[in-house]
């Protein structure tokens, strides 16, 4: 029988370097050098491993008992605190990246540089530390500002897909819209291919698809820094779309036929 792509989209657990997620997310510049986001990166890449491992044999159970088995449970609380901890940590490097590259644009990491420097003093300040290498590193042109901006675009698409469902499973909300509950928050069905629990995405508007565990952590694993990064303008599109701008519902009755 012929393998569909969907079938070989998603890789045995055999098969998966799980220690591939840190290496691919430390390409990024000022990930690396902070040592809290590697231990949380490893830290993520363990667990990536457990769960990845749990899905499968949740997936063999449902299968063999053709039902759902209790173990899903567990695997669906897994899941979500994987989430948010993959979540977390790429918020906690794009604010840094963001800050760096406005101050960069404004003219102001001179004047940063300053006030931290004024720290020196306090041995224990090591965020402070790491912050002013990074500054001085983009003074310097040691890391380009603009590379720096093309790596923060490089993974915004995927962030901004784990932003979505982090709202959606934390808040019960959709993403920007505070008065709009999220359709069904928390509800995961079960990948057949990979054992992953598909969640839904959704703007209030229209469903958009569907996003699961293992599709962020497989996207972590194989960032590929070396093409061109997505353009603002095609930023700006995935942020109308993901949002459902402009979209009217009347678009989708289809026309009256003539007679």
């Amino acid at each position: 029988m012929d393998r569909t792509d969907d079938e070989i989209r998603y890789s045995r657990p055999d098969d998966i370097d799980f220690r591939a997620l840190p290496r691919s997310l430390g390409q990024l510049h000022f990930f690396w050098d902070n040592m809290f986001l590697r231990v949380q990166a490893n830290n993520l890449a363990i667990v990536d491993e457990f769960i990845t491992k749990l899905e499968y044999q949740n997936l063999r159970a449902y299968l063999e008992e053709e039902k759902t088995p209790s173990s899903t449970y567990f695997l669906l609380a897994q899941s979500q605190m994987w989430i948010f901890a993959a979540y977390e940590l790429l918020r906690t490097w794009d604010e840094r990246v963001r800050d760096i590259l406005k101050w960069e644009r404004n003219g102001g990491i001179p004047l940063k540089l300053k006030d931290l420097k004024a720290l020196d003093k306090d041995p224990h300040r090591h965020g402070n530390e790491v912050l002013k290498q990074q500054l001085e590193a983009v003074l310097s042109g040691d890391v380009p500002a603009e590379e720096l901006d093309a790596h923060h675009r490089h993974v915004q698409i995927q962030f901004k897909q784990l932003e979505w469902i982090r709202v959606a499973l934390a808040k019960h909300e959709v993403k920007g819209k505070q008065k709009i509950p999220a359709l069904s928050p928390g509800y995961g069905r079960l990948n057949l291919w990979c054992g992953s629990l598909d969640f839904e995405l959704e703007n209030g508007k229209y469903i958009m698809g569907f996003v699961n565990r293992r599709d962020i952590a497989d996207g972590l694993r194989h960032l590929d820094l070396t093409g061109e990064p997505p353009s603002e303008e095609t930023l700006k599109e995935y942020d109308d779309y993901m949002s459902g701008k402009d979209f009217n519902p009347k678009d989708m009755i289809p026309p009256v036929p003539p007679g």
